[in-house]
């Protein structure tokens, strides 16, 4: 629970981060710029002080990163032109938590309490209230069911990467290894994140993205980017993995979710972007099962 929640405060920092790296790197360099960084800081540690690839569930991880990094990240960058970031990151949000649980179920075997449950409806509930489109924040880009399709492939990917990183963490512990290093198995997730963002970009459009790559900023700031890659993909994943590693999906996924929700009062105290009233109420309602998820069992 607490890497989990470690790994949600980190994953707020990254979307802060990720908001200044854009005008300051340009769409295409801060996006690969903070996965190349990742890589490298973490495939330092894992080839030096790790296990590099040598353990049992890196298969498992890479895939894991293919599944949620990969097609996840690909199918929300798709849907938010179709959907709008409110709509987009909603259905992501509450959509992956359940998957993962009923994945994990149904896969692994791995059951969670009523008790539980019900705080991570209320966590999911709290998330929605907060972002849930209206009157007064509309959608801002004409609404397309193709994006609903995208969101929901979306909330997959990172449901089900979740649960291929929970088989990862039981394949090592048959094998007789330790529990499962959170930063090793990060840089092995980020790797299979990378080749197939990479895939994608080349198959897809081609030498379009090439070109937007190196485009350079008026006023190029990479600070920002390696900010968001440290923050995001380096300790953020590194948390989320150590969660995996110890909590069942269904559990970790729900505290998750709530990272835009903690992000609103970093952004109001280091951008001044003053939050809602909603926004603060469905916060709280999700702090509140945050704190009675800890305590259940």
């Amino acid at each position: 629970m607490f890497a989990a929640i470690l790994t949600t405060t980190f994953f707020s920092f990254s979307i802060i981060f990720a908001h200044r790296s854009l005008p300051a790197a340009g769409q295409m360099r801060a996006n690969l710029g903070r996965l190349f960084v990742a890589v490298v800081a973490l495939g330092l540690y894992a080839h030096i002080i790790g296990t590099g690839f040598s353990s049992a569930s890196t298969g498992w991880l890479f895939l894991s990163g293919v599944v949620g990094m990969g097609l996840g990240d690909i199918a929300l960058f798709l849907a938010l032109p179709r959907l709008g970031s409110r709509l987009s990151l909603l259905i992501t949000q509450c959509l992956a938590a359940p998957i993962a649980a009923l994945g994990e179920w149904l896969w692994l075997g791995t059951w969670i309490t009523a008790a539980q449950i019900a705080l991570s409806v209320v966590i999911l509930t709290g998330v929605a209230f907060a972002f849930m489109p209206d009157r007064k924040h509309p959608p801002r880009v004409k609404l397309h069911w193709s994006g609903f399709v995208l969101g929901f492939l979306s909330a997959a990917g990172q449901g089900i990467g979740a649960i291929i990183t929970r088989k990862g963490s039981m394949v090592a512990l048959a094998a007789g290894e330790a529990q499962l290093d959170g930063i090793n198995a990060a840089y092995h997730r980020i790797l299979g994140g990378l080749v197939l963002t990479i895939l994608w970009f080349t198959l897809i459009q081609g030498r379009k993205w090439s070109r937007e790559l190196f485009i350079r900023p008026a006023r190029p700031r990479y600070g920002w980017v390696i900010a968001n890659a440290l923050a995001g993909p380096v300790i953020g994943v590194s948390c989320y993995q150590w969660a995996l590693a110890t909590t069942p999906s269904g559990i970790v996924l729900p505290i998750v979710a709530t990272s835009p929700l903690l992000a609103i009062p970093l952004a109001w105290w280091l951008e001044g972007d003053r939050p809602t009233a909603r926004s603060v109420a469905g916060g709280i309602l999700a702090v509140a099962g945050v704190i009675g998820l800890t305590l259940a069992r």
